[in-house]
């Protein structure tokens, strides 16, 4: 049974950081493209970080120089660190794996919430 568990959310000012981890099991976590997508409320859930087999990473402008992901293939974890948080950086924080052609996985989601 494939499952992606999302940690590290919680409440932070603005200005300051977080570390997300996603960890995976049940998959054959080397060969997939890892993502973190996020949700606001009222708003479409949107990419926010991705990384590929090959580490090779990829950032939505508003958070490019800001957020970092990173990939452990021994330890089948999926890292978002994130850094001068924002108040618009309030939302649902989302796991992905992808590989090819098949459908998704996901992660139940972590809360983060950056107060003014």
């Amino acid at each position: 049974q494939v499952q992606l568990v999302e940690s590290g959310g919680g409440l932070v000012q603005a200005g300051g950081s977080l570390r997300l981890s996603c960890a995976a099991s049940g998959i054959i976590f080397r060969v997939y493209t890892m993502g973190w997508y996020r949700q606001a409320p009222g708003k479409q859930r949107e990419l926010v970080a991705s990384i590929t087999s090959d580490g090779s990473t990829g950032y939505a402008d508003s958070v490019k120089g800001r957020f970092t992901i990173s990939r452990d293939n021994a330890k089948n974890t999926v890292d978002l660190q994130m850094s001068s948080l924002k108040p618009e950086d309030t939302a649902v924080y989302y796991c992905r794996a992808d590989v090819g052609r098949l459908p998704p996985y996901w992660g139940q989601g972590t809360q983060v919430t950056v107060s003014s």
